[in-house]
């Protein structure tokens, strides 16, 4: 049984991105002109331009038209910690991980705010429930496109040591701005897993709402082993290749 004519189009569509025909930031031609090329009627062509903004391939707005969306993968390593825990570096981790691409990485920072932590926060950072906590969000860009959403909590007394509770980027990175508080970031554990983003997160990172996305949830341990981070990093799957090479293999004795 053909496709639909929409279906059919989108996917021919998507093949030219695919080949090049069309670059990441290209704009698609206009629904009319598509119409009076005879790939169908208004509706048809609508409906494939949907189709492609919801598996990802291209982003709509009014004034902009539909622009193909950048999907080219960044390579974001474990090792990216190791490399910016001297104290006053200039780029964190994200930065270090992008401009090792060639790519202009940059962070934008919400203002902190205390709160009390949630259940969840709490467990993971050893502390109880409802005591204060810091949280910083911030929204990982390559260019003005945001690539990853970022929530970070720490514990009060751990914000205000190394200057966490205070608004702004920090410049370095915040493992960083620990180290240089001499509270050793020694060790992190990181679990990613994967889901269907929710509106909200759909619209926050310019992704169709098929585009699966990646949480990552680092807890990052001083040199006693006492959590003090808990990153949740939300990014679209098919832009993030989470590399975790070189990585010990135990032996028995």
């Amino acid at each position: 049984m053909a496709a639909p004519k929409w279906r059919a189009l989108a996917d021919k569509i998507a093949a030219q991105i695919d080949a090049g025909e069309y670059a990441p930031g290209a704009e698609l031609p206009h629904i009319r002109a598509l119409v009076v090329a005879g790939e169908g009627s208004g509706a048809t062509v609508h409906r494939a331009y949907q189709t492609l903004a919801a598996e990802g391939y291209v982003t709509s707005s009014r004034g902009h038209g539909t622009v193909v969306r950048d999907r080219r993968r960044i390579r974001v390593p474990l090792s990216r910690y190791g490399s910016v825990l001297t104290p006053g570096g200039t780029m964190g981790p994200w930065e270090s991980a992008t401009a090792a691409q060639g790519l202009q990485g940059g962070m934008v920072v919400l203002p902190p705010e205390q709160l009390e932590a949630p259940a969840d926060i709490a467990a993971a950072l050893h502390i109880a429930a409802g005591d204060p906590v810091v949280r910083r969000s911030r929204q990982a860009t390559i260019g003005t496109e945001v690539v990853q959403i970022q929530s970070a909590w720490y514990p009060l007394d751990i914000a205000t040591a190394a200057g966490l509770d205070s608004p702004g980027k920090v410049v370095g990175g915040i493992l960083g701005a620990m180290a240089g508080a001499g509270l050793q970031p020694t060790e992190a554990d990181e679990r990613v897993t994967a889901w269907v983003p929710s509106p909200a997160e759909a619209a926050a990172l310019s992704i169709g709402t098929t585009v699966p996305v990646l949480l990552v949830e680092r807890v990052t341990r001083d040199q006693a082993g006492r959590p003090i981070e808990v990153v949740r990093i939300t990014g679209a799957a098919d832009r993030l290749e989470l590399v975790y090479d070189r990585l010990p293999l135990g032996t028995r004795a």
